[in-house]
């Protein structure tokens, strides 16, 4: 890696607070472009434009990522006079479209909490962590690396919130279900201890990787295909069935931790969706038109 990836990357993490999946993610994006273009700093136009080629299988939303990536990494080195001109204009600037994210139906996180519950009974210690990482993940909306990244001392003994440090190293406080209480204090009580992680491992935490495992298996043995479910699909069923219920937009920001409230405005897209196949099932002109 060169070295000004290296300094663009460390601005990131100083000025920025980015987190180390988004740097991770940059250091692939800029090592990927360099194997193709060369040493990015020096690179020409002709160079860069190499990049348009080689990223031709890609989805305009892969493309559009690496593209950001590039430009930001160039504006960092013009501001840092190591060099003059943007060489990235030069790359395609394709208009990604934003997917409106798969979520759950009431019916079907019931039935994920019916079987974690009902698996959790025994208050074998694998059971009830899966139990307290399932009510956290559906009742509080946090993303995969916040849970199993938090500290003990993030649950409080009273208040019902946890201290939940999110992208960019920003704390919020997030409200904890009474279900979700009773299952952190079941947990609490056959937690192993000698770790100041809610959830250790023989490494530090459980990975996100483990996450994404268990919460899949609990899918299959839910009677839910597992490819409909993720930790990502819960935050997202947590958000929508908010919605749903009357939360305002605002709050769900702050439940979620978005910077931008245009990032929360896509569960709006959700439940648009939602009421226009109400419309088209419920309404009584759309019967008539089945019928003729």
């Amino acid at each position: 890696m060169s070295a000004a990836i290296d300094a663009f990357l460390a601005m990131l993490a100083a000025e920025r607070g980015a987190a180390a999946n988004t740097l991770s993610a940059y250091r692939r994006d800029l090592e990927g472009a360099e194997e193709v273009a060369g040493d990015l700093l020096a690179a020409s136009r002709d160079e860069l434009a190499r990049l348009t080629g080689a990223w031709a299988h890609l989805a305009p939303a892969s493309v559009a990522r690496k593209v950001s990536a590039l430009r930001q990494f160039y504006g960092f080195c013009i501001d840092d006079g190591l060099r003059d001109d943007d060489p990235s204009t030069v790359l395609p600037r394709p208009q990604a479209r934003r997917p409106l994210p798969r979520i759950l139906g009431h019916e079907e996180v019931e039935r994920l909490l019916r079987t974690a519950e009902d698996e959790a009974a025994g208050e074998r210690a694998a059971e009830v962590r899966m139990l307290a990482l399932l009510e956290l993940l559906y009742g509080s909306g946090l993303r995969a690396s916040e849970l199993v990244s938090m500290p003990v001392g993030a649950v409080p003994r009273d208040a019902p919130f946890l201290t939940v440090t999110g992208k960019g190293g920003q704390q919020r406080m997030v409200p904890v279900s009474r279900r979700a209480q009773a299952a952190l204090s079941r947990w609490m009580a056959v937690r192993p201890g000698g770790s100041d992680c809610l959830f250790p491992s023989r490494t530090g935490h459980i990975s996100r990787v483990r996450l994404f495992q268990l919460v899949r298996a609990l899918a299959a043995r839910a009677g839910i295909d597992p490819a409909k479910v993720s930790p990502h699909v819960l935050r997202h069923a947590f958000a929508t069935h908010l919605l749903e219920g009357g939360a305002d937009l605002r709050v769900l920001q702050t439940l979620l931790g978005h910077a931008d409230i245009a990032t929360t405005q896509i569960y709006t897209h959700v439940d648009a969706a939602r009421l226009v196949a109400l419309v088209n099932e419920r309404h009584p002109l759309a019967s008539r038109a089945r019928g003729s």
